[in-house]
């Protein structure tokens, strides 16, 4: 039976997109810049499957025999966020750019978000989520009121302290802001971001949950679903779409549980997607421009994925990509828009270094003729990069 799974490095951006300055990311490379940052790459597994062939990599070279279809994406959506990317790797382009909030959320967002939760708001303006529970998190403490919070991206963010305020009531919260956060003011994702710990040494917690816009349908995950085969999301893949076109929900609170999920359900299953995010890159890594431990998190990576390969069965489809970039040599500490990388390998077949660069949907599009879905209508972008 067809078997594919997509395991999405998030925000491992490969090379600047044609049109990123107009994003202000002219120059960003994430993957090169954190090669060049460490002295070269030391990730020897992802090399030996034709990692050097997406984009010149120090330290890691290029491979002309490399087992996989190598190569860079490009995006079409207007944006550089993780809802937009994983979109369009679905078939889902966005032509017009989610709302952002450089300046706060207008008072008709935050009245009605404070009458209906019966709290105030702290902060509302962007930031750093590190920094802002920093700053705010005693004041919080002491009054009982949210921290909200924005960025680059189109995110509503609530911090709130576990001891301060329950994580129910945190996630009823956002989902009140959900419900609010429509028309032009529909921002992509809304994050309940909780935090522990005493002023001065505040942390945030693997609690975080994001709600998110309804994704577009049908998409790709809506044509695997037809053809009868399950999805199963490994980490934020559900809350990213909604909780839509998704069978069975894997959440994880790390990259490591992320893996393990994923060579679990590789190991047991007979059919179907198995789509994962290893969020660390971006999370930990990425916004806190730290590309000596972004390396450290691509090892961790690295180190497993020979359980991953060993878990394929002949014939099964692996894609390794990437959603948008975090890169964490430059002074902005916001996603860039790059492309994504791309590795396609299938088991028992050698792509021979074979390079595609193509778009983002390419991944939706590869997996749905894997697996036999529907023949996507003219609204579907994309072209298989293999075909069975």
């Amino acid at each position: 039976m067809p078997r594919a799974c997509v395991i999405v490095l998030d925000a491992v951006g490969a090379g600047a997109l044609p049109d990123a300055a107009e994003f202000g990311d002219e120059g960003s490379d994430t993957l090169g810049n954190v090669a060049r940052a460490v002295g070269g790459l030391d990730l020897p597994n992802l090399e030996a499957l034709g990692l050097g062939n997406v984009e010149p990599l120090e330290g890691c070279p290029p491979m002309s025999g490399a087992p996989a279809v190598a190569g860079r994406l490009i995006e079409r959506s207007r944006g550089k966020d993780t809802t937009l990317g994983h979109w369009e790797l679905m078939g889902i382009v966005t032509p017009q750019a989610l709302p952002t909030y450089p300046h706060g959320f207008p008072f008709e967002v935050i009245d009605p978000f404070m009458h209906r939760t019966g709290r105030g708001v702290l902060g509302n303006r962007p930031a750093s989520g590190t920094e802002i529970i920093q700053e705010l998190g005693e004041q919080h403490q002491e009054t009982g009121k949210w921290i909200v919070y924005t960025s680059a991206d189109s995110v509503f963010q609530i911090a709130a302290h576990e001891d301060t305020i329950a994580l129910d009531e945190l996630y009823d919260a956002c989902r009140i802001a959900r419900e609010i956060l429509t028309g032009k003011h529909a921002v992509g994702r809304v994050i309940a971001r909780p935090f522990v710990g005493e002023p001065g040494n505040y942390e945030r917690t693997p609690n975080r949950h994001d709600f998110s816009l309804e994704p577009r349908r049908p998409n790709y995950l809506t044509l695997i679903r037809e053809a009868g085969l399950k999805v199963h999301g490994v980490g934020k893949i559900p809350d990213i779409f909604a909780h839509l076109d998704i069978d069975e929900e894997h959440p994880t609170r790390s990259n490591v549980e992320g893996i393990t999920q994923t060579e679990k359900l590789l190991r047991s299953l007979d059919d179907g997607l198995v789509f994962t995010n290893l969020v660390e890159t971006d999370m930990l890594w990425g916004h806190r421009n730290d590309p000596v431990n972004f390396h450290r998190c691509l090892q961790d990576f690295d180190r497993r994925l020979p359980d991953l390969l060993d878990a394929l069965r002949p014939g099964d489809l692996l894609i390794v990509t990437s959603d948008h970039g975090c890169d964490p040599t430059t002074p902005s500490t916001d996603h860039s828009r790059e492309h994504a990388l791309l590795l396609a390998y299938v088991q028992g077949k050698n792509a021979a270094g074979r390079i595609h660069e193509g778009e983002f949907a390419d991944v939706g599009a590869t997996v749905n003729a894997w697996l036999g879905g529907k023949a996507p209508s003219k609204r579907l972008p994309g072209q298989p990069i293999v075909t069975p």
